[in-house]
């Protein structure tokens, strides 16, 4: 129940603040910033019960309950370790964007924070559920608010970025609706089942030709979330023209959604057409990493330049998850934080200055580091972040994606790694535009405040913190990651052909042969016992490889009998 309490508590308090802001524009402020508050509580409580490793601990912690029974769908939500560093980051962005939104909106505050919570809401019930129909509900409804805080609250051109926004996100949203239902007919076409249970869908067999397709649907809405190249033209605009808890938001929850769905859903679902399709996933994540770098050189707009950071790093998160390596993938778990953190940081900053100097072009900036030291040491530590400097978070994330995805393709690794080297020209460019240099005019400008502060300061401490001890992220999505990997690692024939069945189901006259190498069960079990063990819906563990140790044991306990 805790997880109900979880999207429940910010809907309730984003409706609150709605009503409320029709007599002040400081409660809603209040309410959502304690919403906010009791949410990072609740999930820091859940990460210190966790027991990583722990045996038959699947969940953290879930809970089902039927919802519309007749057509098979529930209210089904379940956090893992990976689950439950999205929903904390989820949680921790939201607070900032909180804090980010206190000075910088006047108008309409009441419904600014109900749109607010409406999102986080909706990215919360997208890290924790676990039936599809659920699962989709939850990514509409990202959707319509962001929409408004655009629209609403934006910059000089934020209609036509707003309506750019809700266009790319709807249709490639309906493209994945059809995809789900397109999974649940053919899953009810094996079973007689109609379900939409992620963990009942696991495995559903169908053609290779139709697995393609229906991975298509899924994947092209997690990349167009992405803004991965060529869907990627909406992002530039959306980023530059939302308020600065917009900007966050979008950068650290809303594409974390994309590539948290290719994680969680892509893989697993559809393990043989991820394999088909792994060499075009990873040339355009090579592709977004140098497109994203060069054009984020060629902007003079801030905020526009860090939309196209975004871009390049998010590049290294597609080719580290079409890797299909444990190493590839615990890197983009890291990336996928490190960047939330560390953009976020530099939306706060291009924010920042906004509202001081009243722009955001960088030929109006430089020489700032006098007048503002305090904002430039934070500028810098976030600067030396996105280009990947030892010791800082985004370093780790990247180092671990290219180790990773070396054996998968060594020359798209390499010209990836091209890609570091250009992220230190555009990064330095920031620095030398905004705080270095010839000063543009004579100004007072006021350094960081108290507010600011309490936001930059402990993001600063986490990309520092995540550079020196990853660890502490990497062994919590530890389990989560070796499952996936396991499951996407070794596919068969046909999809969803992944062999679930007790070993104490065999037959009494199986003999397991053996072999010179380790292999697959798959191809020594007969068709008439997985069959058997998929009808009964039999309480069974994924049979992988069988040792070639255990294969010879028994092998030489059957010949004694």
């Amino acid at each position: 129940m805790i997880l109900v309490w979880l999207i429940l508590i910010l809907l309730g308090s984003g409706l609150l603040a709605w009503l409320l802001g029709r007599w002040s524009s400081l409660w809603p402020r209040i309410i959502c910033l304690l919403a906010m508050l009791a949410q990072l509580g609740i999930i820091i409580a859940l990460w210190i019960d966790y027991s990583p490793g722990a045996s038959g601990q699947e969940w953290i912690t879930s809970y089902s309950h039927a919802w519309i029974p007749s057509f098979g769908i529930q209210i089904k939500l379940a956090v893992d370790g990976l689950g439950l560093l999205m929903i904390l980051l989820n949680a921790f962005l939201g607070l900032i964007a909180v804090l980010a939104s206190w000075k910088e909106i006047d108008k309409r505050v009441g419904f600014y924070h109900f749109n607010l919570m409406l999102v986080l809401a909706g990215v919360t019930g997208v890290f924790l559920s676990f039936d599809l129909f659920l699962f989709y509900f939850s990514w509409e409804l990202m959707l319509i608010p962001m929409f408004f805080l655009i629209s609403i609250w934006g910059h000089e051109n934020k209609r036509y970025a707003a309506i750019k926004f809700f266009l790319f996100t709807q249709a490639s949203g309906m493209l994945m609706f059809l995809a789900i239902m397109g999974l649940y007919f053919v899953h009810a076409q094996n079973t007689g089942v109609y379900t939409f249970d992620y963990e009942q869908l696991l495995g559903t067999v169908f053609t290779p030709q139709m697995g393609f397709f229906l991975m298509l649907g899924f994947v092209i809405a997690f990349i167009v979330k992405m803004a991965i190249v060529p869907l990627h033209s909406w992002l530039p605009d959306a980023y530059t023209q939302a308020p600065t808890a917009g900007s966050i938001i979008l950068a650290g929850s809303l594409l974390n959604a994309g590539a948290y769905g290719l994680i969680r859903f892509v893989l697993p679902l559809f393990p043989q057409a991820s394999h088909q399709f792994a060499i075009v996933a990873m040339i355009l994540g090579v592709v977004s990493i140098l497109y994203g770098a060069k054009l984020a050189f060629a902007q003079t707009d801030l905020k526009r330049l860090i939309a196209y950071i975004s871009v390049s790093h998010v590049g290294f998160i597609l080719l580290g998850v079409f890797a299909f390596s444990e190493i590839a993938l615990q890197g983009v778990v890291m990336q996928i934080i490190a960047h939330a953190i560390c953009i976020g940081a530099l939306f706060i900053i291009a924010g920042g200055l906004q509202n001081r100097i009243q722009t955001r072009e960088l030929g109006q900036m430089g020489g700032l580091w006098t007048t503002m030291p305090k904002m430039g040491v934070l500028g810098l530590i976030f600067v030396m972040a996105s280009l990947g400097l030892p010791g800082l978070g985004n370093f780790v994330g990247e180092i671990l994606i290219l180790m990773g995805s070396f054996p998968a393709s060594k020359a798209l690794t390499i010209i990836a790694a091209v890609g570091l080297i250009m992220s230190v020209v555009y990064s330095l460019r920031v620095m030398q535009k905004v705080f270095y240099g010839k000063e543009y005019e004579p100004r007072k400008i006021p350094d960081v405040k108290i507010r600011e502060m309490l936001m930059m300061f402990p993001m600063a401490v986490l990309i520092i913190l995540l550079g020196i001890y990853p660890m502490s992220v990497l062994h919590v999505s530890k389990d989560s990651v070796q499952k996936i990997i396991e499951r996407v690692s070794s596919p068969n024939n046909s999809e969803g052909e992944t062999v679930k069945m007790s070993i104490k189901e065999l037959p009494d006259n199986f003999i397991l042969p053996s072999f010179e190498k380790e292999e697959s069960i798959n191809s020594v079990l007969p068709n008439s016992e997985v069959a058997k063990a998929e009808k009964d819906n039999l309480d069974v563990m994924e049979v992988k490889t069988i040792n070639r140790k255990k294969l010879r044991s028994n092998n030489q306990v059957s010949k004694r009998e």
